[in-house]
């Protein structure tokens, strides 16, 4: 009987303590914390662009609340258009955040998407 209780059944594995629990967690979250401080840039060429899509979108949002609607659209359409580029040019895995879905349909609706406010700023008549 003693050889029973000697052996171990296979889903008896030792239980850690809640001190090597902590341990392990503070060890996770300093090797977490370093890697968070180490990088503070976009880690793609595609992420860069991206935010400089993201300005540009931002600059046009700006002047139509100032009121000059037009060219603002204008520039959020070109910013759009100049997204469609740099996906179609850039290969997916330098694509950053503009990769989406697959690279010609991205590309597709951020130029769609793009020429329609292009289309729409030159038709609609000013007041």
């Amino acid at each position: 009987m003693s050889l029973a209780m000697d052996q171990q059944q296979p889903g008896d594995e030792p239980v850690p303590s809640p001190e090597e629990i902590a341990q392990e967690l503070d060890a996770v979250a300093e090797e977490h914390d370093a890697q968070a401080a180490e990088r503070r840039y976009p880690s793609t060429i595609g992420g860069a662009f991206y935010l400089l899509v993201l300005a540009v979108s931002g600059v046009g949002i700006a002047v139509v609340w100032n009121g000059d609607w037009q060219l603002g659209m204008q520039c959020l359409a070109a910013a759009l258009c100049f997204a469609a580029l740099l996906r179609l040019v850039l290969p997916s895995r330098d694509a950053g955040m503009l990769a989406v879905r697959n690279r010609f349909f991205d590309a597709f609706l951020l130029a769609g998407v793009g020429a329609a406010i292009f289309f729409l700023v030159a038709t609609i008549p000013t007041a």
